[in-house]
């Protein structure tokens, strides 16, 4: 028996079958998972386009198990995706104001705060904290996208002092490429800069509103 691969209409190579399509309906359907940080569980639904949408990335992790969070800080997390940082402080901390720029973010965000039902947290839609109520935070924390622009960062950077109360901490999570740009950064507008971590992909920074 010829077991050969049949040729196309040229004879010139083998035909190989189309691939099946994937089922899309199952691709519309929410991805669940759960996940333990800084030892209480938590349930997530997110989906296709969001980051890290099949579970906690290591920067975000690393930053959730690295920031010191006081029963008193009023939070933020900048960027917030579905919302794991966001959730996590809120739960540490008085009140947590969950921030992105992508709606469908803010929707998850929204729905995992109810299931896991945390109550003291906001999630608000901003190009960055451009489109906040006017107030102030004790505790900033982001995990910065590792692809934006400085001038991004930059601005990211005048608003958080600006929100912060006197005193207040503002601790970013970045890819290790971008730690030295903190740093100097840091300097420059806050006056001080601490190397809290360096792991193998990232580092976690903090700057103190004087």
């Amino acid at each position: 028996m010829n077991h050969q691969p049949r040729q196309d209409s040229k004879g010139t190579r083998p035909c190989v079958p189309d691939h099946q399509p994937p089922d899309i309906e199952q691709l519309r359907q929410d991805i669940v998972f759960t996940a333990q940080l800084r030892g209480q569980d938590y349930l997530f639904h997110t989906t296709w386009g969001l980051f890290s949408p099949k579970g906690i990335d290591t920067g975000t992790r690393m930053l959730i198990e690295n920031i010191p969070i006081h029963p008193t800080d009023r939070t933020l997390d900048l960027g917030c995706g579905y919302g794991p940082l966001g959730m996590v402080m809120a739960r540490h901390a008085t009140h947590c104001c969950l921030v992105d720029k992508d709606f469908v973010a803010i929707d998850y965000a929204r729905a995992n705060l109810k299931r896991n039902q945390i109550r003291n947290a906001d999630v608000i839609l901003s190009n960055g904290l451009q489109h906040i109520p006017p107030q102030t935070f004790t505790l900033v924390a982001s995990n910065l996208p590792a692809k934006s622009n400085k001038e991004h960062y930059h601005i990211f950077f005048h608003d958080i002092h600006q929100h912060l109360a006197s005193g207040g901490r503002c601790y970013v999570v970045v890819v290790n490429g971008l730690r030295h740009f903190i740093k100097r950064t840091f300097r420059t507008l806050f006056g001080n800069h601490t190397k809290i971590r360096q792991g193998t992909t990232h580092t976690i920074a903090l700057a103190t509103k004087q």
